[in-house]
């Protein structure tokens, strides 16, 4: 079959071309998907496809997280088969008058079917042909159904393969998701830390650089939830920084761990919240609490090979509990510091929405926002909105339906592997049962008010970088009863008042403290207390 020739036309007309190998890029750390796709096409594209008796899988959907390679892979697979190809890029065609987009699209299908075997590559099909429903107007079903009769009119048709990609599968209207239309369903995965090494290395093959294997082993292992696309920036990034101290600079390590502070995973931006530098050193006490994540989070990431070893099962999830202003959120962002892993914060009050159905989607997006980014943290702050116990008669429908959703994330077919739950609650009691039994929220943390010893580290901490003139020990024996926030308070407003008398104040004295403490009580009731040491006991 001749080469399909390039032809410049008006904008309004579809314009098909064969891929040229040399201009195609080789994708690395997808040999598998590649390989699956390739056994499929060969079955597709035999001449001996017409005398075979059996069924033959006509097309494939590559889905995955945005920047992962699906358009380069689908390019790829289209040049080294060796057939013509047509593609379709659905944001283009929806650069043109919308009458002309469904003649567009019969256009191209039978371009291909005249000029087989061919290859026809339907870039970003979400966009042409979302779920039908009442938002969409006339012409975008009309659209949808053109693409549907287009697919099964290829039914009887051979030597036509299709390659779909997206990355929201679940945008797709269900009619196109099954056999006979996108036939089979692949997943690209986002780059595991081999497959990021391979990735950078590729990269670095092109220019001046002096990173050695070590250096490129640790910067994947930093490269968490990275997906191509973002390790692309990740270089441009390291080559920029070294271009500042030189144009003829090589690339070095440094280069990369500088552009790291910069360059996060495309599938964190939705949810990323901006972690400050909070460090272990920053919270005062809270040993056995710090100890606790620690070996949660941190060892099985660090000493695999000890949990393999003693057949140990890293715990799935921590619950912390205790009174309000306990540092349990503060606890939660040094985690995120401390450990290097991609973070996702939730708060509990924020899933809900008055559509149904929603909120499900919401905890079902942030589960899998999580695995792609693996290892990674969720941390759920008043997880007791979600998971509020199923027998109290406050307890809504949507509540009962979000606490399912959430159950069946933790204990679902897709594993969890290399995601942790952090969750924190100012009352555990009403925290459904079923989501603290062991595999769910394993270990459970009291986060007491903080004791004599905690109050002074707070102390410490706080007048490292405030110059006072105070009998520490006096402070602590007054604070009895005090959270961590309400001591905090304390120094804050001391300090206030400090500048009140003059704002040129160079020093915070005992009479601003005398005044603060007075202004800032304990606000946490006996009653609360007793409660905890209760639950503790049951």
């Amino acid at each position: 079959m001749g080469d399909i020739q390039v032809k410049w036309m008006d904008k309004s007309t579809f314009i098909k071309t064969e891929i040229q190998k040399e201009s195609v890029g080789i994708p690395v750390g997808v040999d598998k998907e590649i390989q699956e796709v390739q056994d499929i096409m060969k079955t597709c594209l035999s001449k001996d496809c017409k005398s075979s008796c059996m069924p033959h899988i006509k097309s494939v959907l590559l889905f995955g997280n945005s920047g992962t390679g699906k358009t380069m892979i689908a390019n790829y697979l289209a040049s080294a088969s060796k057939a013509n190809t047509v593609s379709i890029s659905a944001p283009d065609l929806y650069s043109i008058q919308s009458n002309s987009i469904e003649e567009n699209i019969k256009k191209s299908f039978r371009n291909a079917i005249e000029n087989s075997p061919s290859v026809i590559i339907i870039d970003e099909i979400d966009v042409l042909c979302p779920q039908r429903s009442s938002r969409l107007n006339d012409s975008e079903k009309r659209i949808v159904s053109t693409l549907l009769l287009q697919l099964d009119g290829l039914k009887y048709i051979e030597n036509v393969f299709i390659i779909a990609t997206t990355s929201k599968p679940d945008s797709i209207d269900p009619s196109f998701r099954r056999c006979g239309r996108l036939d089979r369903e692949i997943e690209i995965p986002t780059p595991s830390p081999a497959s990021r090494k391979a990735i950078l290395a590729q990269l670095l093959s092109k220019v001046s650089n002096d990173v050695d294997q070590q250096n490129l082993h640790n910067v994947a292992l930093k490269t968490h939830g990275f997906v191509g696309a973002d390790l692309v920036s990740l270089f441009s990034l390291a080559g920029l920084n070294a271009a500042k101290r030189s144009p003829d600079e090589k690339i070095g390590v440094e280069d990369f761990y500088c552009a790291l502070k910069q360059v996060r995973p495309s599938a964190m931006r939705e949810v990323q919240i901006e972690v400050p530098n909070v460090k272990w050193s920053d919270i005062g006490g809270q040993e056995r609490l710090k100890l606790i994540l620690k070996q949660s989070i941190e060892w099985p990431l660090k000493h695999p090979e000890s949990f393999l070893r003693l057949g140990v099962t890293p715990p799935k999830g921590v619950l912390m509990f205790g009174p309000p202003g306990c540092s349990k959120t503060m606890i939660a962002k040094a985690l995120a510091t401390e450990s290097g892993l991609n973070f996702l914060s939730i708060k509990g009050p924020e899933l809900f929405s008055k559509w149904v159905g929603e909120s499900e989607r919401a905890v079902r997006e942030v589960f899998r926002k999580a695995r792609q980014v693996a290892p990674s943290i969720i941390f759920f702050d008043e997880i007791d909105a979600l998971g509020g116990e199923r027998s109290s008669g406050s307890t809504s429908s949507v509540q009962e339906r979000v606490l399912a959703q959430l159950l069946t994330e933790l204990d679902g077919i897709t594993s969890l592997s290399d995601v942790t739950i952090v969750a924190a609650t100012n009352r555990p009691d009403r925290i459904d049962k079923a989501l603290l039994r062991p595999g769910r929220l394993d270990r459970m943390v009291y986060v007491p008010l903080p004791d004599e010893n905690t109050r002074r580290e707070i102390f410490k901490i706080r007048f490292t970088k405030m110059p006072v003139l105070v009998d520490i020990d006096t402070l602590v024996k007054r604070t009895e009863g005090y959270s961590g926030a309400e001591i905090t308070a304390i120094c804050n407003e001391a300090a206030m008042m400090a500048l009140e008398e003059s704002l040129d104040s160079q020093i915070v004295e005992e009479k601003h403290f005398d005044g603060a403490l007075h202004l800032v009580q304990a606000r946490t009731p006996a009653s609360m207390i007793k409660m905890f040491d209760e639950y503790l006991k049951n």
